[in-house]
């Protein structure tokens, strides 16, 4: 067995591999895009085998090609994905239908009612420590209970995308208990165990992986899943996580206190605790080891909005049409020239909660330009990104720092417009690879070869975004105008929802 680390992330609309040298020297990446599925609104799919597997298997042998490494050199694998989904599996372990995505899939609306009518609302909050919302799984596997009858026959397990992958390359289900934190309410937060509490109005215990810890070992490589990736037959397979968790690993969150921002496609919130702060505007689950827990956080379309403004506004600037969107935003003053933007294109998740939200520009006059609208849409996603953070804020959740993970990181632009309207500093590392990053050192613990103290040597020092002060007034004022546009339009949107 070798002494490298490899980690794979299942993201959104891309999958990254890392290989890794024990003390975090990346020695070679490889990424595979794919698309999402919505096959109408509120719905958010994925192809298990098509897309989680594939890509999965497609990096390793990228990464394990021989060129100059192979799966002789690794010592450990570690995996993560997207998450919460619901992914039902027949008796054989094969799907019987695409995976249901995380808190962007708003099917079950309906469902979430009704456990709250028969459950209690206050019962289910006190046992699983959150409400429900659209990142709840519990509902959505209601959802399918009602409305895929044949399909919920053909059904022997549930599970999610991460674990589905390590499924897929050890034979074993299991689950790290920060996602199956989610399942609620299937899951009792004080033991961190499946209840059979609410098993009868959803589904038993024994149709769910077994719960371990992210820095566990699930199990090796098994010898069909070696000939798709290259691996080596009984190479370590860490239990894992989902990919915000796995990002924050890669980063240093992991002490109380920590918390990351991370700006992917959505972007999400995890920090760090020693005890549970339950609060149900936002999600309390356990953490990637033993003793600690999380307080996380997430809104529903972030990086997915700039996309889309990309795709739809800005298709004739070509290859580089990011770049020329945020230079020209740069130039536009604070407040976007008086518009202001709600970024609830996919309703929102945390705190509003509202999966029947959406998307508004107000204020739009015939001199905007595009690069008003599209500065208004960054400033739109800092308004929302401060609601959350004032939401920890109220609840009383310890913030020592704020580390600034992910794609949208990389614009200068929007990091500082985020500090500008937050009014917190936040510390960018040197490396910002991603969750896979994280999943290799997942595998590192879990294979026995590191420990967590040697997450330090991993995480380079970089820079810290300090909030500009001239700005503050201006953003004051429009945030106090944020939070009153969607109170006072909130009966509309969810009308005109409906057509």
């Amino acid at each position: 067995m070798g002494e490298l680390l490899l980690g794979v992330d299942v993201g959104t609309y891309s999958t990254k591999g890392v290989l890794v040298t024990p003390d975090g020297k990346v020695l070679k990446s490889h990424i595979v895009e794919h698309t999402m599925d919505i096959p109408r609104p509120g719905w958010a799919e994925q192809d298990a085998d098509a897309i989680w597997w594939h890509d999965v298997a497609q990096v390793c042998r990228a990464l394990l090609d021989g060129a100059p490494y192979t799966g002789e050199d690794v010592a450990g694998v570690g995996l993560s994905a997207i998450g919460p989904c619901m992914l039902p599996l027949d008796q054989a372990g094969r799907p019987v239908r695409k995976g249901i995505l995380y808190g962007i899939d708003t099917r079950a609306g309906a469902q979430i009612a009704k456990l709250n009518a028969s459950l209690g609302e206050e019962r289910v909050f006190a046992f699983s420590k959150m409400a429900f919302t659209s990142q709840a799984i519990g509902p959505k596997i209601l959802w399918m209970r009602e409305n895929e009858p044949e399909l919920w026959e053909q059904m022997a397990r549930i599970t999610t995308a991460s674990s589905y992958l390590v499924f897929r390359m050890t034979g074993e289900h299991v689950i790290d208990r920060h996602t199956a934190s989610h399942y609620m309410p299937l899951v009792d937060m004080e033991t961190l165990e499946w209840s059979t509490r609410y098993a009868d109005s959803l589904v038993a215990p024994s149709y769910l992986p077994r719960l371990a810890w992210s820095d566990e070992v699930a199990g090796t490589v098994h010898s069909s899943a070696a000939q798709e990736t290259g691996l080596k037959v009984g190479t370590p397979v860490a239990v894992g996580a989902v990919d915000a968790l796995s990002e924050a690993i890669s980063v240093g969150v992991t002490q109380p206190g920590d918390m990351m921002i991370m700006y992917g496609s959505t972007t999400f919130f995890i920090i760090v605790l020693e005890a549970p702060v339950p609060d149900p505007r936002v999600w309390t689950t356990g953490g990637a080891r033993q003793g600690q827990y999380n307080l996380a956080a997430g809104m529903a379309t972030t990086g997915a909005l700039t996309r889309w403004f990309r795709d739809t506004l800005a298709a004739d600037l070509g290859e580089n049409a990011y770049g020329q969107l945020f230079e020209q935003a740069a130039s536009v003053p604070a407040g976007a020239n008086g518009l202001l933007m709600l970024p609830y294109f996919s309703g929102e998740r945390t705190p509003i909660n509202d999966p029947q939200a959406r998307g508004i520009f107000a204020g739009l006059t015939l001199s905007h330009s595009r690069a008003d609208l599209f500065r208004a849409v960054l400033e739109g996603v800092a308004f929302g990104i401060r609601h959350n953070i004032e939401t920890f804020q109220a609840i009383g959740a310890p913030v020592d720092r704020i580390v600034a993970v992910g794609g949208g990181t990389q614009s200068q632009t929007w990091v500082q417009v985020v500090s500008d309207i937050t009014d917190v500093p936040q510390t960018i590392p040197a490396l910002t690879i991603g969750a896979s990053y994280g999943d290799a050192f997942l595998a590192g613990v879990a294979a026995g070869n590191l420990r967590w103290a040697d997450l330090s040597a991993w995480v380079k020092p970089g820079q810290t975004i300090i909030p500009q002060p001239a700005h503050r007034e201006t953003y004051d004022r429009l945030y106090t105008n944020y939070l009153q546009l969607y109170v006072q339009t909130r009966d509309v949107i969810h009308q005109l929802g409906t057509i």
